[in-house]
């Protein structure tokens, strides 16, 4: 398969600087806003019941996260992902440790019903959305990707979506078509609430190419991997990871994006 530039993702994305309401847990709302403005996007950040349906209505894309869960919390994720699926507003799921508790299957499975654009976890995650066996603890992946890759393929037929499971190795299908990404740096594992930013940062990328959802998926990982790379070239620690990991996304082109993504087709499992 022939996949859309990704560079012509990122100049998308960059020109046309879509809004993406961020429903996301207390830990990673500082560091996804410094991500999504890096890169080109637009963040806010709003949770209350309130106005959380008119403000979804308005934005380019909704991304949700559901790693700190609260009550009232998922009362509101779940009327934003209701406005979202109503108004066709591109949205992506970040099912953070649905396999921990039943009350995080819960809120998944009413939010899956929303439909939503893209989900976006890990291996362990994934399994657990696809109903299969798994012993997920907290937000590690524990599963291995080739171990999920059969339930990722299967998710995303079932959703009608696209299923980007990421990890050392990222695995992007609709259902039909298959791509593997490499890329990234080992201490990209060591920083918390990269996985989350990069959630949102693929609404953003799907919000700006809605006619291309998978290379736009494809593209916003890509993105991250490129800059993880780089970034890890650079620095010490975790600590200088951050700052060097901002700086890369700000620094990418279109071109690197399409020069430098390491982007393999894969069959069926």
């Amino acid at each position: 398969m022939t996949y859309h530039p990704l560079g012509d993702m990122l100049a998308a994305l960059r020109e046309s600087t879509p809004l993406v309401h961020c429903m996301t847990n207390y830990v990673a709302m500082n560091s996804t806003a410094n991500l999504l403005l890096a890169t080109g996007a637009s963040p806010a950040m709003l949770h209350a019941a309130e106005e959380v349906a008119e403000f979804t209505a308005m934005a380019n894309a909704l991304s949700i996260n559901i790693g700190t869960l609260s009550a009232p919390w998922a009362e509101s994720m779940q009327l934003a992902a209701r406005t979202a699926d109503t108004t066709d507003t591109p949205w992506v799921l970040d099912p953070v440790a649905v396999g921990a508790t039943e009350f995080r299957q819960r809120v998944c499975q009413a939010l899956l019903s929303h439909r939503p654009s893209v989900i976006r976890a890990n291996a362990s995650e994934v399994m657990a959305l696809a109903g299969l066996a798994s012993q997920g603890r907290g937000v590690d992946a524990t599963a291995s990707v080739d171990d999920a890759t059969h339930a990722a393929m299967t998710l995303a037929q079932r959703q009608r979506c696209i299923v980007a499971m990421t990890g050392e190795t990222d695995v992007i299908t609709d259902g039909s078509h298959h791509v593997r990404l490499t890329g990234g740096h080992p201490l990209m594992p060591r920083v918390t609430t990269l996985g989350c930013g990069l959630s949102a940062l693929v609404a953003g990328f799907v919000a700006a190419n809605r006619e291309h959802p998978l290379a736009a998926t494809l593209a916003a990982l890509a993105c991250f991997g490129i800059a993880g790379h780089r970034a890890g070239q650079q620095a010490k620690g975790p600590g200088s990871f951050q700052v060097a990991f901002l700086d890369a996304l700000y620094q990418l082109t279109p071109e690197d994006l399409s020069s430098q993504s390491q982007v393999e087709t894969l069959h069926a499992v």
